[in-house]
């Protein structure tokens, strides 16, 4: 009997989901993608496959976890079974620099980026943006770890000569520099979609820093991402939000073949809007969906979707069989 596969390498971001599919009594199993093999020799079992792999495996000591999943990905496409967030989810997922990319194909405006490696390359990146502030990212990173703000040139340099800056190096060796958007109010969104549809908003308090990861295990250990802002929890569910970018983020989605995401904007002090960043590896935080009183958590909608999409498969194989 075909069930749910799900991939990924952090097993404590996978309770709620587990909690939520055990709820619709669906048969799932967990492929944790760490380390292994691909058995390209013969096909794959049949069934939905969730691709939940993160780009800040490497964090975790999973370094080759995305390129292990993207192997068994492809195994997985070349024959034909129904994987959620496909093997360009992934590729989106682990580089910042294609998401800016695919974001500008569908129309939808980023911040402004120069990607460098090597010392005096991004130092040059960064006079670029005149005098500052501007940002200083990893190309691949994570629940927002190596984010940086610098007010100079000189601040940087002094950063990059720093052991810091070895510890925090990007895993692929990209850097990338960008302009600071300087928001009326300190807070993002990020809009959560489920099978392509939007579910809710998020309002995120950027106060603390640029650690945003929402899922609760992160709110545990503030050492590993700060979940509290100064007046309480950093995350506020809109689920009454609506905003012309919502369109356009459908069609994104579409385009790249992504269907479980948060998506992140800015507006600026012009009520300019930017993207900056896709997450493919989405997590909920289950004190903000309370609070404001969700219908459906992200969780649930998760694994209804995952249902659904199980029942059309098995469907699908019977259909097959009996000709």
């Amino acid at each position: 009997m075909s069930q749910i596969h799900i991939l990924h390498e952090n097993a404590p971001w996978v309770e709620p989901l587990r909690v939520a599919l055990a709820g619709l009594d669906l048969p799932h199993e967990e492929w944790f993608l760490d380390q292994g093999s691909v058995p390209f020799d013969r096909p794959p079992p049949h069934g939905v496959f969730y691709n939940r792999m993160s780009a800040s495996s490497h964090t975790r000591g999973h370094r080759y976890g995305p390129e292990l999943t993207h192997g068994v990905l492809n195994w997985l496409e070349a024959h034909g079974r129904r994987v959620v967030n496909s093997s360009r989810a992934l590729y989106l997922e682990v580089s910042k620099l294609a998401q800016y990319a695919a974001l500008n194909r569908a129309g939808i405006a980023v911040p402004r980026t120069v990607a460098a490696t090597g010392r005096e390359h991004v130092l040059a990146a960064a006079k670029n943006f005149g005098d500052g502030p501007f940002i200083l990212k990893p190309n691949r990173g994570g629940k927002g770890l190596g984010v940086r703000l610098f007010q100079s040139t000189d601040a940087i340099a002094d950063y990059l000569d720093s052991p810091q800056s070895v510890e925090e190096a990007p895993i692929d060796g990209l850097w990338l520099v960008q302009e600071y958007l300087r928001a009326p109010r300190p807070f993002i969104t990020r809009c959560e979609f489920v099978g392509g549809r939007f579910l809710y908003a998020v309002r995120v308090d950027t106060s603390g820093g640029f650690e945003l990861c929402p899922a609760d295990v992160c709110a545990v250990d503030g050492d590993i991402c700060p979940a509290e802002a100064p007046s309480g929890n950093k995350f506020t569910v809109l689920p009454d939000f609506q905003h012309p970018i919502l369109d356009s983020y459908g069609y994104f989605l579409r385009q790249n073949e992504i269907e479980i995401a948060g998506i992140e904007f800015i507006a600026n002090e012009a009520g300019e809007v930017y993207t900056y960043d896709v997450n493919t590896n989405t997590n909920y935080n289950a004190q903000a969906e309370a609070e404001a009183g969700v219908a459906l958590t992200g969780m649930q909608a998760v694994a209804r979707f995952l249902g659904d999409e199980l029942a059309k498969t098995r469907s699908a194989v019977s259909a097959v069989a009996a000709e």
